[in-house]
């Protein structure tokens, strides 16, 4: 089997990994030429994954064309932002009858679309029923390092969703299917933009009752959205939506909830983002979430003051002061 893999930052290149170690041929593609090299030459990502031998049976490209055509599978993996431009350019060379399985997690600025809605606008309606979208608690610097890790695959197909969970299920990757796209979606996108605030939290010394209130409020509201979306509630119990939450909210290797640490020590969001390798995607999602929120008439607390935050430069500890200082409420609401 033949697998592209587009996008050469940290999470595309471990699912890379994962699919040459069961076997399959798999083809790169990123636009540095140096690291594509580095990847052909030296077996190397040190920029994204130091420290780790990628397999001889993956190998990097810097033209889309090659590393899409004739596939049998596509993974789609770079920053959301990008995605449209990408589609634009492959859908002329993207194999009919290949699945293709989106790994990067937003919500598009300006437009609102969820990364699904981008596939569907985007691609003819031929591609559609071939589309899919992993989720789930899963760092790539684990990934790399066979830790055992589940995911969602979202697909409105059930053929093509049991098709890829069979190719990405391995024995340190266990894969669940769903039907319900939009709420892997939602929860995918949206926790990076509740990871900002516990880190803003921790930042400010505060303690775990405090990350653990962030959390199960920023449960809340996610599902708030999603099922105003039509999305299924449960789904925000699984993998993409609960567990993905407290993965990127706790852990160390969480880039939004760096960038939310950061912020709570008093550093500018400028100065954050210049020194980061790879996207803090929460940071972009904040804003099209708050919009969505603002359009829907959802009310999102957490969201709408991180938004505020990064946005109207609102100091860190008023974010707090004002989000317990709301009214008074039934819990669940």
């Amino acid at each position: 089997m033949q697998i592209g893999v587009i996008g050469s930052g940290s999470f595309g290149s471990s699912l890379g990994v994962l699919l040459a170690d069961k076997g399959y041929e798999v083809t790169i593609w990123g636009r540095n030429s140096d690291l594509i090299r580095e990847i052909n030459e030296n077996h190397r990502n040190e920029k994204y994954l130091p420290g780790i031998e990628l397999p001889k049976n993956l190998k990097g490209s810097t033209s889309l064309e090659e590393a899409v055509r004739e596939k049998d599978m596509i993974v789609s993996a770079p920053p959301s932002h990008a995605i449209t431009d990408i589609l634009k350019e492959i859908k002329s060379f993207l194999p009919e009858k290949a699945p293709i399985v989106s790994a990067s997690k937003g919500i598009e600025n300006g437009s609102l679309r969820l990364v699904s809605e981008i596939f569907e606008a985007e691609l003819p309606g031929k591609f559609h029923s071939k589309l899919s979208y992993l989720s789930g608690p899963s760092f790539a610097k684990e990934l790399v390092k066979r830790v055992p890790t589940i995911v969602s695959i979202a697909s409105k197909n059930e053929a093509t969703a049991r098709k890829v969970q069979e190719i990405f299920s391995f024995t340190y990757f266990r894969t669940y299917w769903t039907p319900d796209v939009v709420g892997v979606e939602v929860g995918g996108s949206l926790k990076n933009v509740i990871a900002i605030a516990a880190g803003v939290s921790d930042g400010l010394g505060f303690g775990q009752n405090t990350r653990a209130a962030l959390i199960t409020r920023g449960l809340t509201e996610i599902s708030r959205l999603g099922v105003k979306l039509g999305a299924d509630p449960l789904t925000f119990l699984g993998p993409s939506g609960m567990g993905d939450l407290i993965l990127t909210c706790c852990g160390d290797a969480s880039r939004n909830r760096t960038v939310g640490f950061r912020l709570g020590k008093g550093e500018s969001l400028d100065s954050i983002l210049g020194g980061m390798v790879e996207v803090a995607e929460g940071v972009k999602t904040a804003k099209s979430g708050f919009e969505l929120s603002q359009k829907l008439g959802i009310e999102m607390a957490i969201t709408t003051e991180v938004y505020k935050m990064l946005y109207e430069h609102k100091n860190p500890k008023e974010v707090v002061r004002d989000l317990m200082g709301r009214d008074l409420k039934r819990e669940g609401l």
